[in-house]
């Protein structure tokens, strides 16, 4: 049984298409991973049949009673509730019909004897959903979920503006469990969440008998949870059916078969074409050179897509930095409360070290500890010399209403306009891309524009706060490569091992220092 039905759907940004007369239906039970490269318009498809936005053209149809759960790359908690409280709030349309229970009570003394029997019918109605919902027992179901997510050890009671990504994700995936929807909606749910919980997240959706769809740019983790792939690309939706391997071997092939039948094709146009130029002209030959001149207006031309711009990654260096980059002694870091023992680390030049651990042990208060933009609990932190620090951080900062340009041209107002969009184009964006406002941009494109800024400056240590999020395979095994070439030195968050193997000289695991475990 179809539980989505989605019928010529056409949507753009200004001139920007994003897709082009797409249908696609999603079956009982159905396992799928939406994939494509950034700004193909993942988000934006999930986005319309949400009903988030309008298409420009088209019809979504979902089937009738269909609770929809939907994780977004974007959602923003409410300042001031409780972990508890945001978790407790996927049973909203239970406590609503509890306050329709009480306004009924509330009714029934000056009720007339007919009006009585209906409000006793429909509190009995509503009785039976709580209790089927199991209304009354909320707290342990919270939890339960809580416990599973590792959401326990940091305090329920904390209010959501105090957490980091990854903690942050997991109350918005640990809400989306509790409601138990009849479909999962999940955009790049991976984003932050450490290995463990990926694991937790893994066996979840292997076991979830309900229909899903799945964007994630991480491969394994999309091999082991999906029986279907729809691929977005050129403003086209392609089911495959599989995995992600087996949709690459058939993509391979399709994509081959298509260019030898486009250059057979380009063969004969040009074989009739000179054919006609030669022959039109002679009287004895006129009718022959109509026939195929006729041939030639028939014909259906194969067209290739243009080839998506690969991005290319290289990171400029500075002048050489000492032997040491930093030391630290019996560093504390932490806000309010420690979230580490005494840390005693240095890292010396030609260093490449991933930092790993589990969500909200302080990798990145360590990251902004060692650049000095907050204050150590006690110890210190002393940097080496000449040092020429480039940090990326996990998330945009600033509002977004920027165009690409402008953003690149703020960092460096000595650029040309030909330097900046050169810059931006050797990222992977397109000229649509860099004419647009930075907050309309995916964000794998987000990602590029800061990585941008990055590159174009003179450095000898990078800083990097999970990378690899958002972004899309291409992007992700260009940043790899260019991060091996780079002679500098490089601290990273990243919580995904195929990036970091091959890469770092070194891992070190916070949760072995950290006073949260």
């Amino acid at each position: 049984m179809s539980i989505l039905n989605v019928e010529h759907l056409t949507h753009g940004f200004g001139d920007r298409a994003i897709f082009n007369d797409v249908s696609f239906r999603l079956l009982k039970g159905e396992h799928i991973g939406l994939i494509g490269a950034n700004g193909e318009g993942k988000s934006t498809f999930m986005n319309i049949i949400t009903g988030k936005l309008m298409p420009d053209e088209g019809k979504v149809e979902w089937a009738k009673n269909v609770r929809v759960g939907y994780l977004d790359q974007h959602t923003v908690l409410t300042p001031g509730m409780t972990i508890r409280q945001v978790l407790a709030s996927a049973f909203d349309f239970l406590y609503d019909m509890e306050a329709q229970m009480n306004e009924i009570c509330g009714k029934m003394g000056d009720a007339t004897p007919e009006e009585l029997e209906q409000y006793m019918e429909d509190l009995g109605t509503i009785q039976d959903l709580l209790t089927m919902h199991d209304f009354y027992m909320i707290d342990a179901k919270v939890e339960e979920v809580a416990r599973a997510l590792g959401l326990m050890e940091i305090d329920l009671d904390r209010d959501v503006t105090e957490l980091s990504g990854g903690q942050r994700t997991k109350v918005l995936l640990g809400k989306l469990l509790l409601e138990k929807p009849d479909i999962l909606l999940l955009d790049e749910p991976t984003n932050y969440l450490d290995a463990e919980h990926i694991e937790w997240l893994k066996r979840y959706l292997n076991e979830y008998e309900n229909a899903f769809i799945l964007i994630s740019h991480d491969i394994p983790f999309l091999n082991s949870v999906i029986n279907l792939i729809y691929h977005m690309d050129n403003q086209e939706l392609t089911r495959y059916v599989g995995d992600y391997d087996k949709f690459q071997e058939v993509y391979a092939m399709k994509k081959s078969q298509l260019e030898a039948a486009y250059n057979r094709q380009q063969k004969e146009i040009a074989d009739l074409k000179d054919f006609v130029a030669r022959n039109k002209a002679r009287v004895s030959t006129r009718n022959m050179a109509m026939s195929r001149q006729k041939k030639l207006d028939k014909m259906d031309v194969i067209e290739l897509a243009a080839e998506k711009p690969k991005p290319e990654f290289s990171f400029k260096e500075g002048r050489t930095t000492g032997r040491i980059i930093f030391e630290t002694r019996d560093l504390v870091i932490g806000y309010d409360e420690p979230l580490s023992k005494p840390l005693n680390l240095s890292m010396e030049r030609g260093e490449k070290v991933a930092l790993i651990g589990a969500n909200g042990i302080g990798k990145t208060t360590l990251l902004k500890s060692i650049l000095g933009l907050i204050p150590p609990l006690s110890g210190e932190v002393e940097q080496g010399d000449y040092l020429e620090i480039g940090y990326f951080e996990q998330e945009m900062s600033g509002s977004g209403d920027n165009s690409c340009i402008e953003e690149i041209w703020q960092e460096f107002p000595a650029f040309t306009q030909y330097e900046v969009r050169s810059a931006l184009a050797r990222c992977g964006l397109t000229t649509k891309h860099i004419e647009s406002r930075v907050k309309v941009l995916s964000g794998g494109e987000q990602a590029k524009v800061r990585l941008c800024k990055l590159m174009n400056r003179a450095t000898n240590v990078l800083l990097l706060d999970e990378p690899t999020n958002h972004l899309d395979v291409d992007a992700k095994d260009e940043l790899k490569r260019a991060l091996q070439e780079y002679k500098g030195s490089i601290l990273m968050v990243c919580h995904e091992p195929e990036f970091y193997d091959g890469l770092a000289t070194q891992v070190w695991d916070l949760s072995r220092w950290t006073t949260k475990i």
